[in-house]
């Protein structure tokens, strides 16, 4: 059955610029310059000055952009990383791309990100192995506790890369994500709060050495055209994504808005259900890429909600130290509240496009479920 909401709808966002986006790609197919041209360059320092930071440097996709931080903070082979099981699993796959050992640590079950007690912990016991970065992933659109992970970090000498593939425009206490560590990944999927019309992504600085680095790296390791000075890769944000994405981060501040509006009505209808409902820390500008709830009667509840034409998804159902690629073979660091969360999640429709109408359709669905399913 088709639901009658989905639970992400990408041409929604599309249609709703669609103007303006096939003027952006005209523009493009008439200037016939289609690879690393003004687009991009303009879309990089855009961006870069949304966030807050001094250089943008465009890729193929976040993965990518994850791949590339590491590698430009000379970080491969030989040395240890510290993130989360719960994310994407592209997290862990960029840190075993750029050659490096992923250690996975446990989450705030509150905001599910990575918990700095947990990395304050992980550093006593990897001492030997001298971890030298840490990937927090900002995830669902919440911010991970930045100003605690980079004050650990900073004592211990580690890197950080932010991943900033949930959290375009989030922010704490006014500073947004992409804006703390050493570097920040981001993707534009199609699905994310800024999203193209396929993979994109970016990386973000504010130290000029670790961008050209990373800016050289993007494409063979040129400075000069032919002549790869270092070993690099080719990961390069072309044209058309770029442009569509400078049109449609002229509307991410908005979008967000309509997300946190839509989140807050959630709140306000579910609250006297049987639910866990997202809460947003102290400080914290939460922009909602998804909104996830949690129930002990999780798969249920979809059940029932798919029955009904309302589409859901869970992010992630297994976590990366129990799946097959991954299990046995990297070390992960007393995962309980990791592995509780999987059992429960549930992501419920959210994007900007959905209506009062839709939330109340949802939520009332939910209630009429709750009483029998808790």
């Amino acid at each position: 059955m088709t639901p009658d909401i989905p639970q992400t709808n990408p041409k929604a966002n599309y249609l709703a610029h669609r103007e303006e986006i096939e003027h952006a790609i005209a523009r493009v197919l008439e200037g016939g310059f289609y690879i690393l041209g003004g687009e991009v360059a303009e879309f990089e320092r855009e961006f870069a000055a949304y966030v807050g930071v001094s250089h943008g440097i465009g890729t193929g996709s976040g993965t990518d952009a994850l791949q590339l931080a590491l590698r430009a903070c000379g970080i491969g082979p030989g040395d240890t990383v510290i993130t989360v099981a719960h994310t994407a699993v592209a997290t862990v796959a960029a840190i075993e791309l750029a050659g490096a050992t992923p250690v996975l640590i446990d989450v705030d079950p509150r905001t599910f990100t990575l918990d700095p007690n947990r990395l304050g912990d992980a550093l006593k016991v990897e001492r030997s192995a001298s971890p030298k970065a840490v990937i927090p992933v900002h995830l669902y659109g919440h911010p991970a506790d930045m100003p605690a992970i980079m004050d650990i970090a900073t004592r211990a000498g580690l890197r950080v890369i932010e991943d900033c593939a949930q959290s375009q425009g989030a922010a704490i206490s006014g500073r947004k994500t992409g804006s703390w560590g050493d570097m920040a990944a981001f993707s534009f999927y199609p699905t994310k709060n800024l999203g193209a019309l396929g993979d994109a992504g970016a990386l973000l600085s504010n130290d000029p050495g670790l961008a050209g680095r990373a800016r050289q790296l993007r494409e063979y390791g040129w400075r000069e055209r032919h002549i790869s000075e270092i070993p690099g890769l080719n990961t390069r944000l072309d044209e058309l994504q770029a442009a569509i994405l400078r049109v449609k981060l002229q509307y991410l501040d908005a979008e967000n808005e309509q997300r946190r509006r839509l989140a807050n009505l959630y709140e306000n209808l579910l609250n006297r259900t049987p639910l866990l409902l997202p809460e947003a820390g102290d400080e914290v500008f939460h922009v909602y890429h998804q909104y996830v709830v949690r129930s002990q009667q999780r798969d249920a509840l979809r059940v029932h909600l798919r029955a009904h034409g309302i589409g859901t998804q869970i992010h992630y159902p297994v976590p990366i130290h129990l799946q097959p690629a991954y299990r046995h073979r990297i070390r992960s660091l007393g995962m309980e509240r990791t592995e509780e969360i999987a059992r429960q999640i549930l992501s419920l429709p959210m994007y900007p496009e959905l209506t009062e109408n839709d939330i109340q359709a949802i939520s009332d669905c939910v209630a009429r479920w709750a009483p029998a399913g808790g």
